[in-house]
């Protein structure tokens, strides 16, 4: 059977964000020379997904849909769906598998390890008992999607020395950067290291680095560290991997089942004889711009 893979990238108004997905998947075809991936945003750059689905549907008898995004919010449960819903209209012929979005698993949590690490070591290795840790989020108004964050944040804490370790938000939602950073102050941290949750660089990474710079000379007796964005790291190639043959394997009746669902705000909104599969087009959370 032919088969397509879409990846959806979020989708950048900084070209150069748009073109790191762009080098992402062309390193990740590099990776899989049997399969046909191609690429789509859903916002901000081209081809958006209405183009890109009909694109992957072309001379293929099955697409499957790969969400490129960490925690699933408004894109990921709403948005793409209702998208994929239209496309099966317009392909009836093709069969459209919805992925899962990578989450908030244990190969992240590996990323986040190396990332702090790195990040210590160009503090010349301080004590990680007088070292904050901010893992910092994009912010969403779905809870779910926030939970993932702080989830992270508490697997980092337990896997680590260090007695504290913070969420906070770029935006949309509480707490930002700055509190936090006033938070450690306070308490007699001496370091402090921001670790920016994030796939790809963009108009957000480029306003966090503005942050520090900021946050630098308002606390001068502190020292900040910050991480980078782990798009190209071997954990997410592996777990796109992973999604492709998880839904290869469960196919389009459990596929759309794989969203966390306990929490959101948009269960219960099917019709009563469907299943909560978030295939529905009420309107998405919103999510901030990269």
């Amino acid at each position: 059977m032919s088969e397509t893979i879409l990846l959806v990238g979020h989708g950048s108004r900084a070209a150069n964000g748009n073109r790191e997905i762009e080098q992402f998947v062309q390193s990740w075809r590099e990776r899989q020379p049997a399969w046909r991936i191609e690429v789509c945003f859903i916002e901000f750059a081209e081809p958006l997904l209405d183009a890109g689905l009909t694109r992957a549907a072309q001379d293929a008898r099955r697409v499957i849909v790969v969400p490129l995004i960490l925690n699933a919010a408004g894109h990921a449960k709403m948005e793409i769906p209702a998208h994929i819903a239209a496309a099966r209209l317009r392909h009836p012929a093709t069969e459209f598998v919805y992925a899962r979005h990578l989450g908030a698993v244990e190969p992240v949590l590996h990323i986040l390890e190396r990332t702090l690490r790195r990040a210590m070591l160009a503090l010349d290795a301080p004590d990680p008992k007088t070292t904050g840790v901010i893992l910092l989020g994009r912010g969403s108004s779905d809870r779910v999607a926030n939970g993932e964050v702080a989830k992270m944040a508490r697997w980092l804490h337990e896997e680590t020395s260090h007695e504290l370790v913070d969420i906070a938000f770029t935006g949309i939602t509480h707490p930002r950067l700055e509190t936090v950073v006033q938070r450690h102050s306070r308490i007699g941290m001496t370091q402090v290291v921001v670790l920016p949750y994030y796939l790809f660089t963009g108009t957000l990474i480029e306003r966090i680095q503005r942050q520090i710079a900021h946050l630098r000379q308002q606390y001068p007796l502190l020292r900040f560290g910050l991480g980078g964005h782990f798009g190209f790291e071997e954990e997410i190639f592996g777990l796109l991997d992973e999604r492709v043959r998880a839904a290869r394997a469960d196919g389009t009746a459990r596929a759309e089942h794989m969203m966390e669902c306990d929490g959101c705000k948009y269960r219960g909104l099917a019709e009563p004889h469907e299943s909560h599969h978030h295939d529905h087009a009420h309107t998405h959370a919103r999510e901030v711009p990269a």
